[in-house]
């Protein structure tokens, strides 16, 4: 038995969201995705606490259901951006945290506002306490909170980030960095990038979309799955209940815990908009490499380029890419990325189905045919997740095409090719007639060849 979680989301009431990111759209699209748990997102905003206290009812403890309905399940999740200046240097970061009820998180709210910290301004509320206070007010409300930093490598916002960030956890944190359970990887890192810092080694590596838009949730997951269970059903109704504290447990890697993280979801990082150096409006890109050649200063306007998240892991790095990560082909012809220390679970990258179908038709994801065609498959064949994982190529060829079948059986084993994001602008993925190897920016190097799935994931 499975969850598949994504933790991280947002609401119409955060900066720069789809108005459709309401509670009833967000459910909806979460079951066409295959998300069975998702956060309720950006509590500290009075007006949404007050939609989510009216619309959701508790299913089981520390996790909420819309009235009326058994799935999925939400749990009080939300992101706080802290800006504040320490040791000379301006510091923009952004934490999540999660609440294990409606009632902290009130509490959580009552303490910032008396702080004089606006709530109603954004959904993602900015706030002048450091991160270090912030985790160390929520743990004197409850210590069952937790605190994640997020996208933590993003140069102008993330707890690594090359522009206002730290070189540790325990620069940020200070001795209350033992609190730091896991992290998030953003959509510019992948978990065997994470793998090479040391300091993260026994921290869980998460991955959640950030969603602005129904269409984007799901794009990175975390996968929690029961210890010691060779169970694979995708029932989510199952009389097997999953909780707030079943949750953090997996997250604090508790041996005893009901649950584990079984693996996680990811966007190609090279997708991501910050994955390579650069300068957007001066249209240069730079990866680690030619960085180490060429230097850091734009040739065009001269000034510092936004350092890409590859070339901050790679300051930070204490270990190779080769030394921590393996890929090896299931049965199912899915590339599966793997730990050599068996201290993490593995993760496998996906390309969202509808940009895989949208290539196939050469058209954009905006497109009306295109949304039209995943609405179709996805009720034909399936969620999301299930269609980029499970389903077999046969089936979605004869319910969608040779085409679209190919490409996702490309985007399985990795044969696809991805433009570098940076400075702000995503990747542009190339299914069909990639020009270069795709291992070769990424530093995973090459596959191995087909074997059985060592890693006991049948899909």
């Amino acid at each position: 038995m499975e969850f598949v979680a994504d933790l991280h989301l947002h609401s119409k009431y955060s900066r720069a969201v789809s108005q459709n990111m309401v509670l009833p759209i967000m459910a909806k699209w979460a079951q066409k995705k295959g998300l069975g748990i998702i956060s309720s997102s950006d509590w500290t905003h009075p007006l949404w606490l007050r939609e989510m206290k009216a619309e959701l009812e508790e299913a089981s403890e520390g996790l909420y259901k819309l009235k009326g309905q058994s799935s999925p399940l939400f749990l009080l999740s939300t992101e706080i951006a802290s800006i504040y200046t320490e040791a000379g240097k301006l510091r923009r970061i952004h934490n999540l945290l999660f609440s294990p009820n409606i009632e902290t998180a009130e509490k959580i709210n009552k303490k910032l506002l008396g702080l004089g910290c606006n709530l109603s301004s954004d959904g993602r509320p900015i706030i002048g306490l450091s991160s270090r206070h912030l985790l160390e007010l929520v743990l004197e409300i409850d210590e069952r909170i937790m605190l994640i930093p997020c996208h933590i490598w993003t140069p102008h916002f993330g707890m690594y980030g090359s522009a206002s960030g730290f070189d540790s956890l325990n620069q940020a944190f200070g001795e209350l960095d033992k609190y730091i359970y896991g992290i998030e990887t953003g959509l510019s890192s992948d978990p065997a990038m994470n793998w090479q810092v040391e300091e993260l080694d026994n921290r869980s590596i998460l991955s959640f979309s950030d969603a602005h838009s129904p269409a984007k949730m799901g794009r990175e997951a975390t996968v929690f799955t029961i210890q010691n269970s060779k169970s694979k059903s995708q029932n989510y109704n199952s009389k097997l209940k999953i909780s707030y504290d079943d949750i953090a447990a997996a997250i604090k890697r508790d041996p005893e815990g009901k649950f584990k993280i079984g693996y996680t979801i990811e966007f190609y990082p090279e997708e991501g908009k910050y994955h390579f150096s650069g300068h957007r409006n001066c249209k240069i890109v730079r990866g680690p490499n030619d960085t180490k050649t060429d230097g850091n200063i734009c040739p065009v306007c001269k000034r510092r380029l936004t350092e890409g998240v590859l070339h901050r892991v790679q300051q930070l790095a204490k270990k190779s890419m080769s030394d921590v990560v393996q890929e090896k082909i299931s049965p199912s012809g899915i590339k599966w990325h793997v730990a050599r220390s068996k201290n993490h679970p593995p993760f496998v990258k996906l390309v969202p189905f509808l940009e895989v179908i949208a290539e196939a038709m050469e058209s954009t994801t905006a497109s009306i045919k295109v949304k039209t065609k995943f609405d179709e498959l996805c009720a034909q064949l399936g969620t999301e997740i299930e269609i980029l994982l499970r389903i077999p190529i046969e089936k979605i060829s004869q319910a969608a095409g040779a085409k679209i079948a190919e490409g996702v059986a490309k985007v399985r084993n990795g044969n696809i090719a991805i433009d570098p994001g940076y400075d702000g602008e995503y990747g542009k993925v190339k299914i069909w007639n990639p020009e270069k190897d795709p291992s070769a920016d990424s530093g995973h190097g090459k596959i191995e060849e087909p074997k059985t799935d060592q890693i006991g994931l049948q899909f």
